[in-house]
């Protein structure tokens, strides 16, 4: 259980940073949009890149990675459903943050200590970021760069804003080089490695900014149901898929039951305030679900010990 502490408490000190630079006003609001620009546009595609680049297929693309897309699907659509009858107002951009704070889980910064402390492996995780950064993130991101758009556009043009995305660039980037086996060269390694090193303190201390400079935390409406989502029925959904559909038990179950009750991930904040699409809401809900994990994988693991599985 000390992975699962540590993996929190390294969070939750360089987010109390960021915060503390407002309260203090080293910074104002304007460095929140700096720091999760740059993320977006440069510092996110190189971890991408690097990350998938040394991600191993062989374990990716195993029945974890199914068991995933339908708890994912199941929690993100249960969440497009009730924003759709209780918020119709809510434009497509806004829908899509809810159901990605319901369903999109902090699989890097968070997951990869997780697993390698508390399930043994960070391989584990790669089904997860598979799914997330080669099929969602690339579906979200012509969603949203449609909402924000002044007049709709053909789909090749959206097309065209997919493949010009430098989250899906270097998404897509990292799997070619995994696939054909290649490595970039040190000249670009190197500086490749540092950016996407600078990815992850950026994207925390925006965070960390925007609770001290933006409304106050649990301001961003609808925020418990979405965690609740994230928090209660996603991890319960793959529980019953494994169990029930897949068979699974001992440690794969509870790689799976620990996979989905991660909170919802630190980047989909980068992408609220780039298309300034529900930035309250996701904000709250990494939040109040980054401290709420922790109870309920507390809660699994003990579960999990008490029946003799892992």
């Amino acid at each position: 259980m000390l992975g699962v502490l540590q993996g929190f408490a390294t969070l939750a000190f360089v987010v109390a940073v960021g915060w503390l630079l407002a309260r203090f006003r080293v910074v104002g609001a304007e460095a929140q949009r700096v720091l999760s620009l740059v993320a977006f546009w440069v510092c996110s595609p190189a971890l991408l890149l690097a990350v998938m680049q040394r991600t191993p297929l062989d374990q990716v693309f195993s029945v974890n990675l199914a068991v995933t897309t339908i708890a994912v699907a199941v929690t993100g659509g249960l969440a497009l459903v009730a924003f759709a009858f209780c918020w119709p107002q809510a434009d497509a951009g806004t829908r899509v943050m809810a159901a990605l704070c319901a369903s999109y889980v902090n699989a890097g910064n968070l997951g990869i200590p997780i697993a390698l402390y508390v399930l043994g492996d960070v391989a584990w995780m790669a089904p997860v970021l598979l799914l997330q950064l080669l099929v969602i993130t690339p579906i979200v991101m012509t969603i949203l760069d449609r909402s924000v758009a002044r007049s709709r556009p053909s789909w090749g043009r959206s097309l065209v804003s997919l493949v010009r995305n430098p989250i899906t660039l270097g998404a897509v980037g990292g799997l070619l080089l995994a696939l054909t086996g290649l490595r970039l060269p040190p000249v670009l390694a190197d500086p490749v490695d540092l950016l996407g090193g600078m990815a992850v303190p950026a994207m925390l201390l925006a965070f960390g900014i925007s609770l001290q400079t933006g409304p106050h935390a649990g301001a961003g409406g609808s925020m418990p149901q979405v965690v609740a989502l994230k928090l209660v029925v996603m991890p319960l959904v793959a529980l019953a898929v494994g169990a029930v559909g897949f068979g699974l038990d001992g440690p794969t179950l509870f790689a799976v039951a620990v996979t989905s009750a991660l909170p919802a991930a630190q980047n989909i904040f980068t992408y609220a305030v780039r298309y300034d699409r529900a930035v309250a809401l996701t904000r709250d809900a990494i939040f109040f679900s980054t401290f709420g994990s922790l109870a309920v994988i507390l809660l699994v693991a003990a579960a999990f010990h008490a029946a003799g599985w892992v």
